[in-house]
């Protein structure tokens, strides 16, 4: 692979915003072993029974009907497309050799091109907008042999999916998320799940204007397509096309969560978009199913787009420092998404960007209930639950909530900051929860004085963002929770280097797209579900590597710890020492470091308080041996780093049930898990604890 040639503007820049769209390799996939699901199979004979059973005539009429206006567009503007045999002085095509492919282009041998684009009679079937229906099968060519398929698209078509694969481009260059990946790159995996809004693939226009496309496309195609099949999509390529391949793609994520019966449809359509699916295609049998345009992909608003430009170009000018840009608003308008499209668009021309976690409830590195600050050097292609890695730094705050100590979640905050590089000239983009009225509100101005914050990003619906727009101006007389008008910072750690800045870039964007502002209500899209998916994610990096079937955690060896070793805590309410054990058991831990040794005089140690203390992990308290004092542990925290840990924590984020009910290989009771319960008993419920905190209101604030 030849290293790509760097942007002319970008001479003179600082070396950090060079065109770093390098080489990302990925772990080689057999094809042998990854055979069409059985929920694909059963979808694809459902529908083969129901076209059989019931024509859909109607479908045809509106196909006749799109056609024929198109047609209607194209005759007007034939006058501008004339076909050329010659262009430049230059006469047809010749080729050297007299190959299947060379044959091929015989056919072909009265089209020119004429400054790098194509004249021929084949554009006037080009039409942007969404592959779907007959257009993939004229676009598309599977290997069944290989198992994978190719796929030409042109200029701002798009192909809306659900499932999985594997993307690698081998021509031109198409976009995903705001992530770029062109031709000379390894594959890079792409998730579209049930559960958040379906991946949008979008051709991007050629840089290189001059290009003899077929004749690129026609050797590169020759590894991946047999000649029959190249020919056909010989036919639909240009000098401005891309050339993507899908491959199947099934990793230790996908098969423990597939192993569940809830879940094994989660990269299927969801039912609302079971009959806008398109299942006769080349691309259905490799994991994905493409979607209709009545399907509604990634929306960016224009408001949206015009914040991302102005960030990434504020990122690329003459910044004195890094970008440090805070995204904010309620709940359900996309800040997940924008942050995802953000460092994904940032990625296309800097080698990471830093992420500051500030949402308990929708993290996205990590589960929930935690706080972390993270470098992000790979593309997000799919949602928090495909992604899940060990940050440089993180806390175990313990809930999906922040409301019972406000304090601790600041301190939280200003903790993880103090440990990044005050040297680093990375961007930094700062998450923050959907709680935006009262005290939540306050936290947001307190978390703009704290940190050197050069934009914030605003988000909101329906022309409006439901709090007061957080302006320079309105902070000059803001009340937070920890500061107080006219303070411009509560930290005194910040060095020369970041001292907060006078001022800062207020932006506003409002979110279009559909069900702005509400829950999604069907299976897997709740915000709750998205946690379980997270920490479910999590526990599958405790599975081999390797292809095979999925190892139950109950079948798994633990980790066997003294109690005198390690002290145990609960953050999130308060439990007698008594109860302590019989609390932790068969429950998630965080695993902590605290500062000071841990020193027992013979029996387990305790905590009163909830330290705010580093996180290197999570683990299963699978048992607890009182008898011989032992801690049963399981966790895929390296060994090396377990040596570190001399502090268990317990919070609110439990198991999901399916980890105690559902998995394979289990016969008889199942421990730890009863109907006989009743939360109306008195004292039945957790103590929830809160730290005398009165509404705004109360206080005449």
């Amino acid at each position: 692979m030849k290293n790509k040639p760097k942007q002319a503007k970008a001479k003179g820049k600082s070396q950090k915003w060079a065109d770093v769209r390098g080489k990302r390799s990925r772990p080689p996939i057999n094809s042998s072993e990854l055979n069409s699901s059985p929920v694909m199979a059963r979808m694809i004979k459902e529908h083969q029974a129901s076209v059989k059973k019931k024509p859909n005539v109607k479908r045809l009429k509106n196909k006749a009907k799109a056609i024929s206006n198109s047609k209607k567009k194209e005759t007007t503007e034939a006058g501008l497309n004339k076909s050329h045999t010659q262009a430049n002085g230059r006469a047809a095509f010749a080729m050297d050799n007299e190959s299947n492919d060379s044959q091929d282009w015989k056919e072909y041998s009265q089209s020119a091109y004429g400054n790098g684009v194509e004249t021929s009679g084949v554009v006037e079937d080009v039409k942007p907008g969404r592959l779907e229906g007959e257009a993939l099968h004229y676009c598309a060519a599977r290997d069944d042999r290989q198992n994978h398929a190719v796929l030409v698209m042109q200029k701002d078509q798009t192909l809306c999916f659900r499932g999985k694969c594997f993307l690698t481009c081998l021509y031109g260059r198409v976009e995903v998320t705001g992530f770029t990946i062109e031709e000379g790159q390894e594959s890079y995996p792409l998730f579209s799940p049930a559960s958040h809004c379906p991946l949008t693939i979008r051709a991007l226009e050629s840089p290189v204007r001059s290009r003899d496309g077929r004749n690129e496309a026609s050797i590169i195609l020759q590894k991946y397509l047999p000649a029959a099949a190249r020919k056909n999509l010989l036919k639909r390529i240009m000098s401005n096309s891309a050339v993507i391949l899908l491959e199947p793609m099934e990793t230790p994520l996908t098969r423990f969560l597939g192993s569940f019966t809830d879940l094994s449809e989660l990269f299927s359509p969801p039912m609302s978009e079971l009959m806008s699916a398109v299942l006769d295609t080349p691309l259905n049998g490799l994991g994905m199913i493409p979607l209709v345009r009545t399907v509604e992909g990634l929306n960016i608003s224009p408001s949206c787009r015009d914040a991302l430009n102005t960030v990434v170009s504020a990122c690329r000018g003459d910044m004195d420092g890094c970008a440090v840009i805070l995204v904010c608003g309620t709940r359900n308008v996309g800040k997940s998404t924008f942050v995802r499209v953000l460092i994904n668009t940032l990625l296309n021309h800097t080698t990471s960007v830093d992420y500051l976690e500030g949402d308990l409830g929708q993290t996205e590195f990590t589960p929930a209930g935690c706080l972390s600050l993270s470098t992000v050097r790979e593309p997000l292609l799919g949602p928090p639950f495909t992604h899940q890695c060990a940050p440089e730094h993180m806390i175990y705050y313990g809930q999906s909530s922040c409301e019972s100590d406000l304090d601790r979640y600041l301190e939280s905050l200003k903790s993880l900051w103090r440990r990044r590089s005050q040297s680093r000239e990375t961007p930094v983009i700062i998450n923050t929860m959907g709680w935006v009225k009262g005290f939540g509100f306050q936290l947001l101005v307190d978390m703009i004085r704290f940190f050197p914050v050069s934009h914030v990003v605003q988000l909101g619906h329906s022309g409006i963002t439901q709090c007061p727009p957080l302006t320079p101006e309105f902070l000059r007389t803001a009340q937070g929770f920890q500061t107080h008008p006219p303070a411009q910072t509560a930290l005194d750690e910040f060095t020369e280097s970041h001292i907060p800045p006078r001022s800062y870039t207020h932006l506003i964007v409002q979110s279009e797209f559909q069900g702005v502002a509400r829950q999604g209500t069907a299976k897997h899209q709740r915000s709750n579900e998205h946690r379980e998916l997270s920490l479910l994610a999590y526990l599958s990096q405790l599975q081999s590597p390797d292809p095979g079937p999925v190892r139950p955690l109950h079948s798994l060896t633990p980790y066997q710890v003294p109690h005198t070793a390690l002290a145990l805590g609960v953050i999130h309410c308060e439990i007698a020492p008594s109860h302590m054990f019989y609390a932790a058991n068969a429950n998630l831990v965080g695993l902590c470091c605290l500062g000071e040794k841990v020193t027992s005089r013979g029996g387990p140690v305790l905590l009163s308080q909830a330290p705010i203390c580093p996180c290197v992990g999570f683990g299963v308290l699978r048992g607890i041996d009182m008898e011989r004092g032992l801690y049963f542990l399981l966790t895929p925290v390296d060994p090396s780093i377990l040596r570190k840990v001399n502090c268990l924590l317990l919070g609110a984020i439990s198991l999901p049930s399916c980890i105690l009910t559902t998995q394979h290989g289990f016969e008889g009771e199942r421990p730890y898990v009863t109907t006989d319960y009743s939360f109306e008993l008195n004292g039945a419920g957790k103590l929830r604890v809160f730290k005398g905190l009165q509404r705004p209101s109360q206080i005449g604030m």
